[in-house]
């Protein structure tokens, strides 16, 4: 009864009731993700940009160091002597508080007792420590004699991920028990005593701290637009008052040591000493360097520690808004009003296909009133997700035009991307196409993979290793394509293709050979634009099986996947990583499928891992028939060497080696083998791990192919680094 009342009306808002929910969870799933942030930071850099800058903080004097203060200095870094006069000459106009932005951890004479006793009569002077560690810059210690009258604090800026300072420190934590008071805070502090303000917990939350008027709340790792950032120690979000240092009262150090202070300019002030000059590093992005249309401009340290100056003075004794972030929860309620609003605003209007003009306007408008009102909101100090409401906004009102029946060719395009058309031929032509199971059925299994490319890998940056398997996998799917094979998977530089599942075909295990051969064939196109490309060359092993497994849907009605599985999946596997470079492995049941005129090169018995019985493998090195393809040659010339070459080599069990190292000896080599002479007991397709004695930093990969004699193996090189076929080059010349 209850459902007859409330279906009409679901049916009536369906689009509605489809878009908000979906484009809701998607914008928060791809805002929990992180994507989002770099827009959200940008966003708010334009907030800034577009905020009225604000009065000029008359409590703050920044004595810059410019360039032109640099030259005038008979050296640089400038003398504890010359430091000592430039405080004297501050001390003189009496200023609340004197921060020292300067690195003085070590003495740069002369002067440097001058300066030490300077120290010793200023308690009003802050000297600097680096706390913090990262790549490209390292911790700083403050100056001994401050640190020992504790004048000092932490002048570390916490980084945003694209460069810039939007926040500030407090506290740092400089172990799991000791903190230190920020620069900025410790010079505060200093302004605020004689005020009566002193630190202590705000009685809202014991957690924060509370100056006066001002309540700082601790910037937690998913305020405003931030996802999972760095909140360790006690941060703040930079609530700057404009991007000019006109902010603040300026002059120059040279006016200082020429004692060109205007009377009482610095008293019962905050006096900042730092640098501007561009030389001397100390200078940052911000959200004012953002500008679109000129070149970013920086803001020197002493600059953006005078706004977080600036800050916790105005916030303490004018009552000055902090940027605040509302608690999560309300976020989410944002995203969600603003795709009900984008959402609706479609639904209500979709009758009316000549007013799509008024339609696009009126999403837009809205669009512009969500970007306005949270301009606004942050004119009041109130940073609002504003991205990932826009995208709410937009994306459920092009849901909601999107809003159709789905039909199979849409859903066809759509899976295209990921399986074969014989894949989605069959999930969405065949009844039970979309059902979990599979059904019993005989398929020819091929796997690919590359050998030694984890060592190639290791030598190589990711950006060329990506290169390299887009031109290999591009090449083998065009082959696996043409041979109507179905590419299952890419496991890393392999790849597992069926031949028989979807659809059944007489000729499965002939057209697996056949692609197989084509495919090492093609690895001489490969390797040639490799080779053009100045990437190293590559090597393919093949191994193939045919036997009756389970092909279907498998996993579960949220997440399944077309495939197929059973002993013969493995097998193909196991078959495979006997294989070395060029060479393809057959089965005795492929062999026996195919019917066909094959060319075998070889044969042994094996018995892989999981098999209770020996298994009859065939090398292949062509097909007849309407295929007639072949692999070319070994014209491999093994030369003997006059001096054998000392190795030291380990049996590796699957990626591992087995920590025992035997010693041997290399007597002869071609260009991918060689013979291996050593008193320890070898089988065939043994791999081996080979280091030089007299190279013993360069590790080499092979396997055995047989034993000629007692002593003696013919190897098959898997992977040779450049340096060793330099080596081998010169002991065959």
């Amino acid at each position: 009864m209850l459902w007859n009342k409330f279906k009409p009306a679901i049916w009536q808002w369906r689009g509605v009731i489809f878009a908000v929910p979906t484009i809701t969870l998607l914008v928060i799933l791809l805002r929990w993700t992180g994507l989002l942030q770099l827009l959200e930071l940008a966003t708010l850099d334009q907030f800034f940009l577009l905020r009225p800058p604000e009065p000029p903080d008359s409590r703050i004097v920044i004595v810059e160091i410019s360039e032109a203060d640099v030259r005038q200095q008979v050296q640089w870094p400038m003398s504890d002597g010359v430091l000592a006069n430039v405080l004297e000459t501050i001390k003189q106009q009496k200023p609340r508080a004197i921060g020292l932005d300067i690195y003085r951890d070590l003495p740069v004479n002369p002067g440097h007792e001058t300066l030490v006793k300077v120290f010793a009569n200023t308690p009003n002077l802050i000297g600097v420590q680096k706390v913090s560690d990262s790549v490209d810059s390292a911790p700083v210690n403050p100056p001994p004699a401050l640190k020992q009258r504790q004048q000092v604090g932490s002048n570390d800026l916490p980084l945003d991920g694209d460069g810039k300072i939007r926040r500030g420190l407090l506290y740092a934590n400089l172990n799991d028990q000791d903190i230190l008071e920020s620069f900025a805070l410790k010079l505060a502090l200093l302004y605020l005593k004689p005020e009566g303000i002193t630190e202590k917990p705000s009685t809202n939350n014991p957690d924060y701290l509370q100056l006066g008027r001002g309540i700082f709340p601790i910037f937690e790792a998913n305020d405003g637009g931030y996802i999972r950032a760095n909140d360790g120690s006690y941060q703040v979000l930079l609530n700057y008052r404009g991007h000019i240092q006109q902010q603040f009262t300026t002059i120059s150090l040279s006016q200082v040591q020429k004692n060109q202070i205007p009377p009482n300019l610095m008293q019962d002030k905050v006096v900042l000493i730092g640098a501007t000059a561009e030389s001397l590093k100390d200078l940052f992005y911000t959200p004012y360097s953002s500008k679109v249309f000129s070149a970013p401009q920086r803001m020197a340290g002493v600059t953006i520690h005078a706004n977080l100056i600036s800050q916790i003075l105005s916030a303490a004794l004018d009552g000055r808004s902090l940027i605040k972030t509302l608690p999560e929860p309300i976020e989410l309620l944002l995203i969600l009003g603003s795709s009900i609003i984008g959402a609706t605003l479609c639904w209500q209007q979709r009758h009316y296909i000549s007013q799509k003009t008024l339609l696009a306007v009126n999403v837009f408008f809205a669009g512009g009133v969500l970007l306005g009102g949270s301009f606004i909101a942050f004119i009041l100090g109130w940073w609002l997700p504003v991205i990932p409401a826009l995208l709410a906004l937009g994306g459920s009102a092009i849901a909601v035009t999107q809003y159709i029946a789905q039909s199979a060719g849409e859903m066809r395009k759509t899976l295209g991307r990921y399986l074969t058309d014989e894949v989605v031929a069959n999930l969405l032509e065949t009844p039970t196409g979309l059902k979990i199971g599979g059904e019993r059925r005989q398929v020819t299994l091929l796997f690919s993979d590359l050998r030694g490319f984890s060592a190639i890998s290791e030598q190589l940056p990711p950006e060329q290793v990506v290169q390299i398997l887009n031109l290999y996998l591009g090449a083998m799917t065009e082959v696996i394509n043409q041979y109507k094979g179905t590419i299952n998977e890419f496991i890393g530089d392999g790849i597992f293709v069926m031949f028989g599942a979807p659809i059944s075909r007489p000729d499965d295990a002939q057209r697996a050979i056949a692609c197989a051969i084509a495919m090492q064939l093609a690895m001489q196109q490969v390797n040639q634009q490799n080779q053009q490309m100045n990437l190293p060359r590559l090597e393919m092993g093949i191994g193939i099986n045919t036997g009756g497994v389970v092909a279907g849907n498998i996993g579960s009605q949220k997440r399944a996947q077309y495939t197929v599985i059973g002993s013969h999946v493995n097998l193909a596997a196991r078959i495979e990583t006997y294989t070395v470079g060029g060479q393809i492995l057959i089965s005795e049941n492929t062999y026996k499928d195919a019917k066909t005129d094959l060319k075998i090169t070889g044969q042994l018995q094996i018995e892989p891992k999981g098999i209770k019985e020996l298994i009859t493998i065939y090398d292949i090195g062509g097909i007849g028939g309407e295929y007639n393809l072949s692999l070319p040659e070994d014209n491999d010339v093994m030369v003997s060497l006059v001096s054998p070459i000392l190795i030291e080599y380990s049996v590796l069990q699957g990626k591992q080696a087995t920590g025992i190292l035997f010693q041997g000896e290399l007597i002869s080599l071609s260009e991918k083998k060689a013979h291996l002479k050593t008193a320890h007991s070898l089988e065939p397709l043994n791999n081996l791990k080979l280091r030089l004695v007299n190279a013993p930093e360069i590790d080499i990969y092979a396997k055995v192919i047989k034993q000629t004699d007692e002593h003696n193996f013919l190897i098959r090189f898997t992977n040779i680094p450049p340096q060793a076929i330099a080596i081998f080059q010169g002991v065959g010349s």
